[in-house]
């Protein structure tokens, strides 16, 4: 929508045009995207909505990189709740935001430009990010999927931080097949993110359960109704079990009602000053609460750890949990009668996703009686990410994330082409998937053979020869079958291609080094895998 302040910086046609003719043949070639403003894109300033911060990036983030890197161009840098600090997008010196289903509600925020970019069609997806739900809520009010990887999953660098433990780099897409797209190619480590980290993935299992919360969820009529039409959705779809939830809630009071108030008063309190350029809900919060005592800190890390244990045994008996993302959709009206009241009921169901470590996925639920969309949400226990993407899938009516038939091979990576790393967009032009993060048996052992750049190789020790057991960190992809004859063609001597043996007792086509490619000094087994050791350089 033209009368939109989508944009705190919109890229000219000339800049778009640099962009794509710029742009490597990779799996997301020509595809355009817009960028959250608090996450760098070099030569532009990021200003996280403060007008002050004018002084250009210098480099991109590593997302962007990667989705540089992937063939993805820019159209721009997209508005938001200042600092990050909001759910409503109405938080902006730029303008507030509306949902682009109604002038008169909110969009959501606070990554409100991102998701209105994407649903207005002014970009294909968008980056945003989701520390205490940015990326769902806009996404639920714009009919949107929005996906929150797992904490650590998709690196942080170059993001400005509201609170740095627990921020997430998220997708806004029309598709879940777009968001699982965009996910495999920026997920990864990166060394220069103290809070990223590999995790192994879990597998979609063949009937999935689903939890429900059991008892009423004080949810405005209108969205009480598609709540309803979503759990018979759901009982449908998979095997559904209602469960109690208070923990959940009770863990989404402890964002802005515990500590951690004070960690976003340590990423950027000093700058909300007296100052018009600020946003006064903003300053409220953060600058305007009250000292937290190391004592006050470390009893909210007790009750979260607490919380967090009552929540294992919806664990034990649900892969996932359904739940609306937001209990209403308030009008820019009852935002500004209320901003901080409104704001904290938005957040009810998105507060504790990354306090209890979870990932997630929101999608459109029914439509409202009114004609808004109503979102839900998928949660499970980090390292869920593509097994939640498998079942929105499912509830969307999209085809799997591997179709039936063989037509697809699956391939054990170690090293230089893992997510993030140097040959990984090669995998993915040639139409490879993430699968999953994995280990490989404990009998083999890993080099650094020369090439064209370093690579580990793997050999398997003898049976009876002494070693010290270690299971190596590795990642399985999946190729197209007819790729797969081209991919083994770029693969240089001593490495090729051979049956590999997983900790999980599975046996997988993998890269192998052949033994006049090993030279013992150059062992690095005891790292675990290829990126401990790059990381142990850095």
């Amino acid at each position: 929508m033209s009368d939109q302040p989508t944009f705190i910086h919109r890229l000219s046609p000339e800049e778009v045009a640099g962009f794509a003719a710029a742009a490597p043949d990779g799996p997301l070639a020509g595809t355009t995207f817009a960028i959250k403003d608090n996450i760098d894109l070099a030569g532009v300033p990021t200003t996280a909505a403060d007008p002050r911060r004018t002084t250009p990036a210098v480099v991109s983030a590593t997302a962007v990189q990667r989705l540089l890197g992937a063939g993805a161009v820019p159209v721009g840098k997209t508005n938001m709740d200042q600092y990050a600090t909001g759910l409503v997008g109405t938080r902006s010196p730029y303008g507030a935001c509306h949902s682009v289903y109604s002038l008169d509600h909110v969009s959501g925020g606070s990554s409100s430009g991102s998701a209105v970019a994407v649903a207005a069609g002014e970009a294909e997806f968008a980056l945003a990010t989701d520390t205490a739900g940015s990326g769902r809520v806009p996404a639920a009010f714009n009919g949107l999927v929005g996906v929150k990887p797992s904490k650590g999953l998709v690196p942080t660098t170059g993001v400005v931080p509201a609170c740095a433990s627990l921020d997430c780099v998220t997708i806004m897409a029309r598709t879940v097949a777009r968001g699982r797209e965009v996910l495999a190619v920026i997920a990864g480590p990166d060394p220069l993110d103290p809070w990223s980290r590999t995790l192994e993935q879990r597998a979609t299992p063949e009937r999935p359960v689903v939890a429900v919360p059991a008892g009423d969820l004080d949810l405005d009529p209108l969205h009480q109704a598609a709540w309803e039409l979503s759990v018979e959705r759901a009982r449908a779809l998979w095997e559904v079990v209602e469960v109690d939830v208070s923990a959940f809630l009770e863990a989404a009071t402890l964002l802005y009602g515990g500590p951690w108030v004070a960690e976003r008063r340590l990423a950027f309190g000093d700058l909300l000053t007296d100052d018009p350029a600020v946003d006064p809900t903003v300053r409220a919060i953060v600058a305007g609460s009250p000292p937290v005592s190391a004592v006050e800190a470390f009893a909210a890390f007790h009750r979260l750890a607490a919380l967090d244990a009552a929540t294992r045994s919806v664990w034990a008996g649900a892969d996932a949990l359904l739940l609306p993302v937001t209990a209403a959709h308030p009008t820019l009206a009852e935002v500004a009668a209320d901003p901080i009241g409104v704001n904290s009921r938005l957040g009810r169901f998105t507060n504790m996703t990354n306090l209890l470590d979870l990932c997630a996925v929101a999608f459109p639920g029914p439509v409202r009686g009114d004609g808004l969309p109503f979102g839900v949400q998928l949660l499970a226990p980090a390292g869920g990410d593509l097994a939640l993407l498998d079942l929105a899938a499912s509830w969307c009516g999209e085809e799997p994330a591997r179709p039936a038939g063989g037509d697809r091979i699956d391939l054990v990576v170690a090293g230089a082409h893992l997510a993030g790393e140097p040959l990984n967009a090669d995998l993915v032009a040639r139409g490879g998937r993430f699968v999953r993060s994995a280990r490989m048996e404990s009998d083999y052992r890993m080099y650094v053979v020369d090439g064209p750049l370093p690579r580990p190789g793997v050999t398997r020790l003898p049976a009876g020869e002494p070693g010290e057991p270690t299971a190596l960190a590795v990642e399985v992809w999946s190729l197209p079958a007819t790729a797969l004859a081209g991919f083994q063609a770029t693969i240089a001597p001593p490495l090729g291609l051979g049956q590999v043996d997983l900790a999980d007792g599975t046996r997988v086509l993998g890269f192998l080094c052949s033994a006049d490619g090993v030279d013992p000094a150059r062992d690095i087994t005891a790292y675990g895998g290829w990126r401990a050791w790059r990381a142990s350089l850095a």
